[in-house]
């Protein structure tokens, strides 16, 4: 039933209740509303309640009514399958009255129009309201600032929604759209301009106070907003010209002024600060604004921008405001940053970097015209170039600054900024300058000065070798690496640490290997252990570590291990003396990981000094726990990782993951791993001396972590119950309970994470009935566990349901867990449990599709575990058999499940079965299946 103008007043009590603090009111009313959406003439009484301004409407109910037509227009202005739409008569009459309704004196209603009308546009435009834009372009024109400022904001929101339909809305009528719209707003937003710099210029000779009513704020507001339209109207309607190689004419007209713009109104900044604080706000506003559309313009139009007429003067203005002290006062860091950032995008510009039209380019004109145009484009950018400057200026110092003078001069002044620059353009700086003759013919002799005062200059170089490391190619690659381990022993510190630093790039590009620099490492490990005890600031230390953690990464172990008790003394030292600064420590123990993985299997070698380290670093009570317990954590993992045997003060470690686990569980996979090298290499030692510990991890993890951290955990709960099936179901039957109830409460097909950690349940609890049957039924009927289940309203025989679990989730298992849930199965066929005899044709129909689907063969060769890697029991010297892994697949080679014949397993306990409950009640239960399973039985019972 349609609501009718005459029902306006109830709709608005309707709101009005709905806004009431009495929920008893309020609910009734919001439910009302809820059923009053989608019926015919709704969205008409919302917009007369909005559009009824004065005394009697309350702004927060007219607040409402237009958040609630916002929502309908969403919901309801197009026809939908499952909704009924707004009808045309009454989507004409709200496109109209809006229109006519602009004006609104409370802003956040204002908003709320803007909003929804913008929506409408993005629906309507531009067949069912195809003069929408005029009429706000006519709408402009008013006299009325206020209403202008308002339809200003209409049509830009109308503008960026539009800009997001990019499926529905295409480039051809968003041109449309600027060819209309550009020319009337463009010169709209330079006569704003004028009054604005006008009225500054007035408040500034005058020093007059602004009058709070004054249009002027309304003005610049409104000026700032034609800004953002013109920006849209230029983005949205020209393709970019980097692609079409088609000038866009608007940007030569339109960025100079806006830098003019800039430039008049950046002097009253600093008038305004201490004077008149709302034009001082809109200053740096509009300064900052301009700004970033000229950093859009170029960005997306860098042909275009590069007219003589605009990219030289933006550029030289910005580097001005920039270098030049002078600007200080009337310039501020916001605007200076926004500054640098088209500075920094002109330089980095690809369209600015002429193409090279050579052989290739010739073969096709049409490439070779596009190419051509392309440079004729950024002819003007070209000349911003900094690539040619930086090597003329290089070839220049070599006749003001000789390669062996000792005082400071400005020719060495010069050479040192020369350098720096080639560091910062090198990529580009190699198309002009032949790094080979370059370094044999001067950097060396350079570096080979070693006069204190020359030190800026060899500081300098050093930088500039990791700079332009990646250009470096061929023999020189050595040569540079020698100069820069010789400049490590050099007298002054920022020389070293400049070495140390590009080293590390530089090593890590050339290949230790590759460049054969291994005959310079003993020097390096020397140098850096030295450097490291004379620097004191933290970013020096961590510049020396990263070098040395390049070397542990590259040169191997059996160049590592001479240097054993110095590195670890190094490391013992640093980590004493770095008490307290926390940040130094995380990087020392990233180091110290290294360190240990590259040693591998000769890592107790540095067990004194890891040793101590680990127990500070896991105790949960040390002041640095929180900031450390990660690094310290990984540290143990490698170090297990990486022993040969794990020696009796590593299995000290195992309780403080208890502490760790209770904390949280952000290192949960970690604390998994290492668990499992417990596991894998002294299970029997860990359940002799901290099998308490062990459950209270299971227990904690399995009672409270999410479905992936169940899914890392529930592998080693496998793995015990396979190693050690008699101790462990006993010591872990608290875990083993939820296990129960999680594979029991079924999983949502909608969570395949939810359905994974059901179906590694259900197998672990199929293993547990195999290898140890009697805890099961004890563990099925604890009382705790019947009890939790009938709160949750589930009282059938726990072992039926799990039997149902097999059953139903077969499908989602990988191939050992098939093989065990048939198996289980199976021996389910031999117990006395009422109702088994009814699930007779579930179990052989599971049984035979395992057998024949080649999931549970009879051969341990056709099994395969999906959960551990497929690695092979070799002499493969990348897969040692004191590996964890190694360990893992010896221990599954043995396992039952995987061993045993499925067929010889069915076939007796299908005669116990028989013989359990009769020949007649058996053969009436084969008498109900399938026929085609049982021959499929038949099929099944063949293969063994």
């Amino acid at each position: 039933m349609a609501l009718s103008a005459g029902e306006v007043p109830f709709v608005y009590s309707v709101l009005a209740n709905s806004l009431s603090a009495d929920a008893a009111t309020r609910q009734p009313a919001e439910a009302l509303l809820a059923q009053c959406e989608a019926r015919r003439g709704f969205c008409s009484c919302l917009l007369a309640i909005i559009t009824s301004r004065g005394e009697a409407s309350d702004d927060d109910v007219r607040l409402l009514a237009a958040v609630h037509l916002k929502n309908c227009i969403a919901r309801y202005w197009r026809q939908c399958v499952d909704s009924p739409a707004i009808d045309n008569e009454e989507k004409v009459y709200i496109r109209k009255s809006l229109l006519i309704n602009m004006r609104e004196e409370n802003g956040k209603i204002a908003l709320q129009l803007a909003a929804l009308i913008a929506r409408i546009v993005c629906f309507d435009y531009p067949k069912e309201w195809p003069d929408v834009f005029s009429v706000l372009a006519q709408q402009l024109q008013t006299s009325d600032v206020f209403t202008s400022y308002q339809v200003s904001t209409v049509l830009f929101r109308s503008l960026k929604e539009l800009s997001k339909e990019c499926l529905a809305f295409d480039q051809r009528n968003y041109s449309e759209i600027t060819f209309h719209l550009f020319d009337y707003i463009w010169n709209l937003w330079k006569s704003n301009a004028q009054i604005v710099l006008q009225n500054f210029s007035v408040l500034s000779q005058h020093n007059s106070i602004l009058d709070q009513s004054n249009d002027l704020l309304l003005i610049c507001e409104r000026w700032l907003v034609c800004l953002k339209i013109i920006r849209q109207l230029i983005c949205l309607g020209y393709a970019s010209d980097s692609t079409t190689m088609q000038e866009v004419c608007q940007i030569k007209e339109v960025c100079p002024v806006l830098l003019g713009a800039i430039q008049s109104i950046l002097p009253y900044y600093p008038f305004f600060k201490e004077r008149q604080a709302k034009p001082w706000s809109h200053a740096k506003r509009a300064c900052i604004k301009l700004m970033k559309v000229l950093i859009t313009l170029q960005d997306k139009y860098p042909y275009s921008f590069a007219q003589e007429t605009v990219l030289p003067a933006v550029v030289d203005f910005c580097l001005t405001m920039i270098t030049n002290h002078e600007h200080a006062d009337t310039s501020f860091e916001e605007f200076l940053v926004q500054c640098m950032v088209l500075v920094k995008l002109v330089l980095e510009c690809q369209e600015y970097k002429p193409c090279q039209i050579g052989l290739e380019a010739v073969e096709s004109s049409e490439h070779a015209s596009f190419d051509q145009r392309k440079n004729n484009l950024s002819a003007t950018a070209c000349s911003m170039q900094l690539a040619p400057f930086v090597a003329s200026i290089i070839h220049d110092v070599k006749a003001v600054s000789p390669p062996l003078e000792i005082e400071i001069t400005a020719g060495m002044l010069l050479k040192e900024a020369a350098y720096t620059a080639a560091g910062h353009v090198f990529d580009e700086l190699s198309k002009y300058l032949s790094f080979d003759e370059w370094f044999c013919g001067y950097l060396s002799i350079d570096l080979s000065n070693g006069n204190p005062n020359m030190c800026i200059i060899r500081r300098r170089i050093a930088l500039l070798l990791g700079q332009c490391a990646f250009e470096i190619k061929g023999v020189v690659q050595k040569e540079v690496c020698d100069a820069l381990v010789g400049l490590l022993g050099d007298q002054d510190m920022a020389v070293r640490l400049a070495a140390c630093s590009s080293l590390c790039y530089a090593f890590r590009v050339f290949g230790i290997w590759e460049v054969d620099l291994l005959e310079c490492v003993p020097t390096c490990w020397a140098m850096c252990f030295k450097l490291i005890g004379a620097v004191q600031e933290f970013d020096s230390k961590v510049q020396v570590l990263s070098f040395i953690l390049v070397l542990l990464n590259y040169v191997g172990d059996d160049r590592i291990i001479p240097f054993v008790s110095e590195l670890s003394q190094f490391f013992q030292k640093t980590w004493e003396e770095s008490s307290g600064e926390c940040l130094l420590q995380i990087e020392l123990l990233d180091a110290i990981r290294t360190f240990v993985s590259s040693l591998g299997y000769n890592s107790p070698l540095c067990y004194g000094m890891v040793l101590p380290i680990l127990q500070y670093g896991m105790d949960v009570d040390s002041p640095n726990a929180l900031n450390l317990l990660e690094d310290t954590v990984l540290l143990l993992e490698a170090t297990l990782s990486n022993a040969p045997s794990i020696v009796p003060q590593l299995l000290d470690f195992f309780p403080y993951l208890v502490g760790i686990m209770n904390g949280s569980f952000n290192h949960l996979e970690i604390m998994i791993k290492i668990v499992e090298h417990y596991i894998v290499f002294v299970g029997s030692d860990l359940l002799q001396s901290h099998a308490t510990s062990l459950e209270s991890i299971l227990d904690t993890i399995v009672g409270n972590a999410d479905d992936k951290g169940l899914l890392t955990t529930l592998p080693i709960i496998d793995l015990l119950v396979l190693m050690f099936p008699q101790e462990v179901p006993p010591l872990i039957s608290s875990a083993l309970q939820k296990l129960v109830f999680i594979s029991l409460s079924g999983g949502d097909e909608h969570y395949p994470s939810r359905t994974a950690v059901c179906v590694t349940s259900a197998a672990i609890l199929a293993r547990l009935l195999l290898l140890n049957r009697d805890f099961l039924a004890q563990l099925l009927s604890e009382p705790t566990l019947i009890s939790r289940f009938q709160q949750a309203g589930i009282n059938q025989n726990l072992l039926l349901l799990l039997v149902d679990r097999w059953i139903n989730k077969v499908d989602d298992a990988n191939s050992i867990e098939k093989k065990a849930y048939a198996m289980a199965l199976s021996v389910i066929l031999n117990a006395n449990i009422p109702g088994v005899i009814e699930k007779l044709g579930d179990i052989l129909r599971l049984c035979t599709n395992v057998i024949i689907g080649g999931h549970g063969r009879t051969t341990s060769d056709d099994s395969s575990d999906d959960t551990i890697s497929s690695v092979p029991l070799s002499d493969d010297p990348e897969y040692s058999n004191t590996s964890k892994e190694f360990k893992k697949a010896q221990i599954r080679e043995l396992d039952p499940i995987r061993k045993a014949s499925l067929v010889d397993m069915l076939r007796e306990n299908l005669k116990a079965c028989a013989a359990l409950h009769g020949d007649a009640v058996f053969n009436a239960a084969i008498s109900r299946i399938d026929p085609l399973v049982i021959a499929q039985l038949r099929q099944a019972l063949e293969i063994g």
